[in-house]
């Protein structure tokens, strides 16, 4: 089945506060690590063996504190059981370094208290 890319020639894309990123997975590595963009993936290397989609799994346990969210709030939308994937991140509340400057969209919901000067 082939899947839409819509990330363009980026590894990542907003919907709303939804990120969607697609990721070139490394299982077996050395170390848990993000690495640098390759084309319009994101190459990401899990100590895990790839065996029945638990590399995967295992891949989503890692990437959620980095991105302060919830496992429950990373989404697995194909490539469960292969190296080529796309994720949607529920409302991630940091980047990785990789992802740039650029913070995610304003969470919604009541702003936060300004500290007075």
């Amino acid at each position: 089945m082939q899947h839409r890319n819509i990330t363009g020639e980026s590894f990542f894309c907003w919907d709303g506060d939804v990120l969607i990123v697609n990721i070139l997975g490394k299982p077996s590595a050395r170390s848990d690590a993000i690495g640098e963009p390759q084309g319009n993936q994101l190459r990401v290397s899990v100590k895990a063996k790839p065996e029945n989609g638990r590399a995967t799994d295992y891949m989503v346990k890692f990437l959620a504190p980095l991105f302060g969210v919830r496992v429950t709030d990373i989404e697995v939308v194909f490539g469960q059981e292969n190296v080529n994937k796309q994720l949607r991140i529920k409302a991630p509340q940091r980047l990785p370094a990789v992802f740039g400057a650029a913070p995610p969209p304003a969470a919604t919901g009541p702003a936060a208290p300004r500290r007075a000067r």
